[in-house]
């Protein structure tokens, strides 16, 4: 007899995994790609969710599908050394080195910011982000409450405001969506541009790290057997995604109605701090502040948890998941003090080499059984992957930077030799040739 999550279990198992995935950049990415995409809104919005919502949950399908014990342990699929390197560099890419210190840093940038006017902002910004990660470690070194923490408390608090805001602007909305004109990347080609946008929100990555608490979560409501784990997590994923979906094309309509009152804005923090002063008066800041800094303070929570216990499972002899939950939001109280910009520059190059890698080994888990998880087809494909992404990483380094290390000529090379190069996704050619010559290998190998 089949012992599965009860349909109020999933709901709180999908509240979970919603307060984990939602954060800041899941606001400011759909809003500023709103005001981008104009009237071109609609396919913008496809390929935004298509990497926001629909990878993110397959990379947590994969997870359970698969039977892992987590992402270190579907990544060995690939070798031993590649997954102790790809888990790493992931772990780390969705915790300290960048999103949780984005965390932090947007939550002040886009909800404290604008309420200081041009007094200095580094001495506020310390004492803020001082204070944000000892709210993140002191639930962090309690991960058994995640549940409780996220699910019931923080993510309604973050669902009134958030409410509150949208529905201040969708109700007046300031011009129609027909007649804003896009910007020049979203003339044409707007689904593919909307497919890149999604990666800044860095869910993908992040659904290969959250799938194991997720499935522990669910071992812990008392599902034993794998079968049922898997159901049960794929069913919850689909119920975050579907919450996400409404919510993104709800900001990013927001954002594309902005544009009669604004230009376009640098970045999606100050589009939002603009839409809630208008809509809101005073009350706006308020609201703002509120609704980042909860949506920010739940996304901390739940990748200090995961970077923990990943390491704390990957090197047991090393450090106990306090001391690395203690390490990551120290580190991260650190990085968080340079400020929003240089995070978002810094983080792009290596979101860009990491996405498509992600993005085949899900696709290869969720497949794996038509060609028997053969390590011969995640070899080649990953291969062929990382060597065109690496071409993707170099592209999106500064300027500066890639002049200096003189990288030009090899960007060159690679918007001649790679299909969709400009479209930033020069890997999906060669990923599909690794796929044919694993499969090759495969088969020959088996004649």
């Amino acid at each position: 007899m089949r012992k599965g999550l009860t349909f109020k279990q999933r709901i709180l198992v999908a509240g979970t995994l919603f307060g984990m995935f939602f954060g800041a950049g899941n606001l400011i990415f759909p809003v500023h790609l709103g005001q981008l995409a104009g009237s071109n809104v609609i396919p913008a919005m496809i390929g935004f969710i298509i990497t926001a919502v629909g990878i993110p949950i397959l990379g947590v399908a994969a997870i359970g599908n698969t039977h892992s014990d987590g992402l270190q342990a579907l990544s060995n699929k690939v070798g031993r050394g590649y997954g102790y390197v790809f888990t790493c560099l992931l772990y780390l890419t969705i915790g300290p080195f960048f999103a949780i210190p984005r965390c932090a840093t947007t939550s002040f940038t886009t909800g404290i910011a604008p309420m200081l006017g041009d007094r200095a902002h580094a001495p506020v910004l310390f004492v803020f982000s001082l204070v944000f990660f000892a709210v993140v470690l002191l639930l962090s070194l309690r991960p058994a409450g995640i549940t409780v923490w996220i699910g019931k408390i923080i993510n309604p608090i973050f669902l009134i405001f958030l409410t509150i805001l949208v529905v201040a602007a969708l109700r007046a909305p300031s011009a129609a969506i027909a007649s804003v004109e896009p910007e020049a990347a979203y003339h044409s080609g707007a689904l593919f541009s909307g497919f890149i946008e999604g990666y800044g929100t860095m869910d993908a990555i992040a659904g290969l790290a959250f799938g194991i608490v997720v499935i522990d979560i669910i071992r812990a409501m008392g599902v034993k057997d794998d079968g049922d784990v898997a159901r049960d997590v794929l069913a919850s994923g689909v119920m975050t995604g579907v919450l996400m979906a409404v919510i993104y094309i709800a900001t990013i309509l927001m954002g594309t109605q902005s544009r009669g009152l604004f230009a376009t804005s640098e970045n999606g923090g100050i589009a939002l701090a603009q839409i809630s002063g208008h809509y809101l008066g005073a009350a706006g800041s308020i609201v703002l502040a509120v609704t980042i800094t909860f949506a920010c303070l739940k996304t901390s929570i739940g990748l200090v948890t995961s970077c923990a216990d990943a390491f704390a499972r990957m090197f047991p002899k090393a450090l106990s998941y306090r001391a690395w939950a203690i390490i990551f939001t120290v580190f991260s109280f650190v990085v968080s003090n340079f400020g929003l910009s240089r995070i978002i520059d810094y983080s792009l190059p290596v979101l860009m080499f990491l996405y498509p890698l992600s993005i085949t080994l899900i696709l290869l888990a969720l497949c794996g059984r038509l060609f028997d998880h053969d390590r011969a087809v995640y070899v080649s494909v990953t291969a062929f992957t990382c060597a065109a992404a690496l071409f993707d990483l170099i592209k999106t380094l500064p300027a500066a930077l890639r002049s200096s290390l003189q990288l030009e000529g090899m960007v060159a090379l690679a918007q001649k030799i790679l299909p969709f190069f400009s479209l930033n996704l020069g890997w999906v050619a060669p990923a599909l040739i690794g796929l044919a010559v694993g499969l090759m290998i495969r088969n020959k190998r088996s004649a």
